[in-house]
């Protein structure tokens, strides 16, 4: 059956990737990318374009987005554009109204829709928040006992709100949610990734929390598992294992600057204005408490488990960027 493939925020890396890959297969007839900018092209393995992928440049916040999926016959949605960090020169509010009301009109749109039958979210495990509190690891219908109350989490809380609505209200769409552990890889600049490049990594005295990683060419593997085939649900995406921080930072060959946690703070906000590493209020929980999800569903429903562990995910992104010795 050939599919017409809508990807939202191709204009950053893992989206790219995702359009493109899709772009590849012969059994979909066309995929078009939207995005309020165009596109770069695909650094990953000196280049490469986004194929015969169609960009239509529009801001998700506006019904523009309605005609879009009108227009084409959109049979697969791929919601790829949630901000994790306010850009320079753009505050909390309008990362806010990017991800939660750019979702709200594009989960609107497809309800209108009579081409619709298959939607992919991108979420994050962030949802699930950091607390002393938490289990040793979060399967996907455990509470989080202290919910994110700012920022990107706090967003992707919401949108998955919406899209739980969405999902009654369309029961005859396929509907997946994917929370993704933080992207690691060659070609991601996340707040966590420009933290791991500086020559000093700060760390919160006392602490020393697990960490998860998923690579870039598993997140995008999943991604097209999920648009070219129906898996309805909720699942956690991850690398096997965790790491500790301090082994992050000895991995990365970089100097641990433990400080107490308003010392930490206040470093943060200074790294956040300066356009360095964006240490939010949910970044300052994680370095304290850490976080660990189960992907057992998502392997017993496709039949697959990503390729790169945790620690696996985590040296490819330190070799390819020439940072520390990689270890195992």
């Amino acid at each position: 059956m050939t599919h017409t493939v809508l990807v939202t925020g191709v204009s950053r890396h893992i989206g790219a990737r995702v359009a493109s890959v899709l772009a590849q297969d012969p059994d979909i007839s066309r995929v078009i990318g939207v995005d309020t900018v165009p596109p770069p092209s695909l650094a990953r393995d000196g280049g490469g374009s986004l194929g015969r992928t169609e960009f239509v440049r529009v801001d998700l916040r506006s019904p523009d987005i309605a005609q879009v999926i009108a227009a084409a016959d959109i049979d697969t949605v791929v919601h790829m554009s949630l901000v994790s960090a306010p850009s320079r020169g753009t505050g909390r509010a309008l990362m806010k109204e990017h991800n939660v009301i750019g979702t709200m009109q594009l989960l609107g749109a497809c309800q209108r829709s009579s081409t619709v039958r298959r939607v992919v979210v991108r979420s994050t495990t962030a949802v699930y928040g950091s607390s002393p509190k938490d289990p040793a690891v979060f399967a996907e219908d455990v509470e989080p006992h202290d919910g994110p109350g700012h920022g990107y989490a706090k967003d992707a809380a919401e949108v998955e709100g919406y899209v739980r609505g969405f999902a009654r209200r369309r029961p005859d769409v396929s509907v997946s949610m994917l929370r993704f552990a933080n992207f690691m890889g060659p070609g991601v600049d996340s707040p966590l990734t420009r933290y791991f490049a500086q020559p000093v990594a700060p760390t919160v005295f006392g602490f020393d929390p697990r960490l998860q990683f998923v690579h870039e060419d598993d997140a995008v593997e999943v991604l097209r598992r999920m648009a070219t085939e129906d898996h309805p649900g909720t699942f956690n995406v991850a690398g096997a294992g965790v790491l500790l921080l301090s082994q992050c930072v000895r991995r990365a060959g970089r100097f641990s600057l433990p400080l107490l946690s308003p010392a930490f703070r206040v470093l943060g906000e200074a790294a956040r204005r300066a356009g360095l590493v964006d240490f939010s209020p949910e970044q300052l929980k994680l370095m304290c408490h850490g976080r660990a999800v189960d992907s057992d569903r998502l392997v017993a429903e496709l039949g697959w488990k990503p390729k790169f562990t945790t620690a696996a995910a985590f040296d490819d992104f330190l070799h390819s960027h020439g940072l520390g010795a990689a270890r195992t």
